[in-house]
């Protein structure tokens, strides 16, 4: 018996390694199994906050941003009431009068008729929102919701995942060149007490004038400094 939808869509995101791709392409990977795991889905974006501020960070189809742009601008819509609430919210008609009037206008407008958004959650702390389009009215019924939610705690920890990785390393990274430039400040430092005879206070005063009457970085001055030494001994 072939593995449904659902099966093989949980079966490839458990096989998802996050340090195989940038946090982009995990999300992007994540959006379209959604697809494959929800056949009534068409595209499906995944809203999450974005710099302070809820935005659609990716999408499976360019109508996605456009449409969610409704949600953001009024603050109100059925993917930002499922983010904040951490339930399953739908529109079985974007042509009926219902609640969130402006994102069913806009969403008719653009072709889509109905759709369902999942929050992702983990640990009881929302992580982000999928939002599944369709361009047929009442394309999604109870089983497609518990269907969603299924896949969704499972997408919801894959990003949880990808967040604190891509977090971690870029912490990493940034400690790295933090202590590439202190070691090039300690040894700009070392030069001048060499060359000056001063204290190591006294040597790291010089550095902070230069920085500040040449207008550039600290980091910059200690390394031509050190540059400057070691041409001079190859000289």
């Amino acid at each position: 018996m072939a593995d449904s939808p659902l099966t093989s869509s949980l079966a490839a995101l458990s096989r998802f390694f996050i340090g195989d791709g940038t946090l982009e392409q995990i999300l992007k990977r994540v959006a379209d199994l959604t697809v494959e795991a929800i056949p009534p889905a068409e595209f499906v974006g995944i809203t999450m906050p974005v710099e302070g501020r809820k935005r659609t960070a990716i999408f499976t189809d360019d109508l996605s941003p456009v449409i969610d742009q409704a949600q953001y601008d009024t603050g109100d819509g059925p993917c930002l009431e499922a983010f904040e609430t951490q339930r399953v919210t739908s529109i079985e008609s974007t042509c009926e009068d219902g609640k969130w009037p402006e994102f069913r206008r806009v969403a008719a407008d653009n072709g889509i008729y109905s759709l369902m958004s999942l929050p992702l959650v983990v640990d009881r702390h929302t992580v982000g929102a999928m939002n599944l389009y369709s361009r047929s009215e009442h394309a999604f019924d109870e089983a497609d919701a518990a269907t969603g939610m299924l896949f969704a705690s499972q997408a919801a920890i894959v990003l949880a995942n990808a967040q604190v990785y891509w977090d971690a390393r870029e912490l990493s990274t940034g400690l790295g060149e933090a202590m590439k430039h202190r070691a090039v400040i300690e040894q700009a430092k070392g030069i001048l007490m060499g060359a000056q005879g001063c204290d190591e206070d006294a040597a790291f005063q010089m550095l902070v004038k230069a920085s500040q009457r040449e207008n550039v970085k600290l980091r910059a001055v200690a390394e031509r400094i050190v540059d400057q030494a070691v041409s001079r001994n190859k000289g």
